[in-house]
């Protein structure tokens, strides 16, 4: 089968950092589906394990953590789904990736397709959804319905893939007031249709920002992108007793500073389900299932920000190309062998 893989960590401008393959078809295991993939999208980790993880033996690596496609054959003790299910999900990063004509992937990080989205649409949703959706609502413990009234929620890089379904989910499924940040007038112009209450710029001290708006203050964080820049006036911004959650890997934060004001901190990976195949590793499936009804009822909308064609080496290097720059918009697709 056709697979995008690499053998050497490598910069994205170099011919061989991606590569067009052929590998044996996987065989799914007990709880496996097989799906032929349709469609993928590409996420910051893509490009972080492409750089930072040499494949080990000379073997080929494959990466790839949002898929949409059809499920080819199911494994012996397959209960969710069956042959021609069309199914959306993220995947494992301690399995090979979705970039490739057929994937193996746990039954229970799987979620049914929306009805009314094409395989493009869907495949840009999957691991932004999972870790906004967990971030808001277990790592946050943000109430869904519109009774907490008077609690704010400041999305650092509202933007970016995880940041477009966070700012959705926050705007209409509770009663926070959303604040997020983006410097660029398209991008602002992106998360105000997205649902923002307020838009600032994080290209200026956040604090200062939020004062020019009349908003000193925020009970919550979710901070998606540079949080060892923005920390310091993240501290300030929040209110005592506030929550601050972040998903990027700043190389080191002065905690110290959350005791003043007793702010909590919160880490959300959206892997450790599957990482650990903890007890409530389910919880995924049906956290994609809402979704996929929410998308179909309106609620929600897909966030497609760019489709870049063909799945091949080629157009997976531009798109590893934009993410690095940090200035893409919402989701690269692909679409098709």
């Amino acid at each position: 089968m056709k697979a995008i893989a690499y053998y050497h960590s490598l910069p994205i401008n170099d011919p061989e950092s991606l590569q067009d393959i052929e590998l044996p078809e996987p065989v799914a295991g007990k709880r496996d589906l097989l799906v032929e993939v349709k469609a993928i999208s590409v996420n910051p980790v893509d490009t972080k394990v492409r750089q930072n993880v040499s494949p080990e033996d000379g073997a080929a690596k494959v990466l790839g953590w949002d898929v949409a496609g059809v499920v080819k054959a199911v494994g012996s003790d397959v209960s969710l789904f069956k042959v021609g299910d069309k199914v959306y999900y993220a995947g494992s990063i301690a399995r090979a990736g979705g970039n490739s004509e057929r994937h193996v992937v746990d039954e229970r990080i799987v979620g049914h397709m929306p009805k009314s989205l094409s395989f493009a649409e869907a495949a840009a949703l999957p691991l932004t959804a999972i870790t906004a959706w967990e971030l808001l609502f277990e790592r946050l413990q943000v109430r869904e319905g519109k009774t907490d009234q008077g609690q704010s929620l400041l999305i650092v890089g509202a933007a970016g893939g995880v940041g477009s379904i966070l700012t959705q989910l926050a705007s209409q499924l509770t009663a926070l007031k959303v604040i997020g940040t983006a410097s660029r007038p398209q991008t602002q112009r992106w998360v105000r249709e997205l649902g923002a209450d307020l838009v600032i710029d994080h290209s200026q001290p956040l604090s200062e920002e939020l004062k020019r708006a009349d908003h000193t203050q925020v009970t919550h964080v979710a901070s998606l992108t540079e949080t060892d820049q923005h920390f310091e006036q993240l501290v300030e911004a929040l209110a005592p007793q506030g929550k601050l959650a972040l998903i990027d890997d700043p190389k080191a934060l002065d905690v110290t500073r959350l005791k003043r004001k007793s702010l909590s901190l919160h880490w959300e990976f959206m892997y450790t389900r599957s990482l650990f195949e903890t007890a409530d590793m389910l919880e995924q499936h049906k956290l994609l299932n809402r979704v996929a009804e929410l998308i179909d009822a309106g609620t929600l909308k897909t966030t497609v920000g760019e489709h870049f064609g063909t799945i091949n080496a080629a157009n997976l290097r531009r798109a590893h190309e934009l993410l690095e720059s940090g200035k893409s918009r919402g989701k690269i697709v692909l679409e098709g062998f």
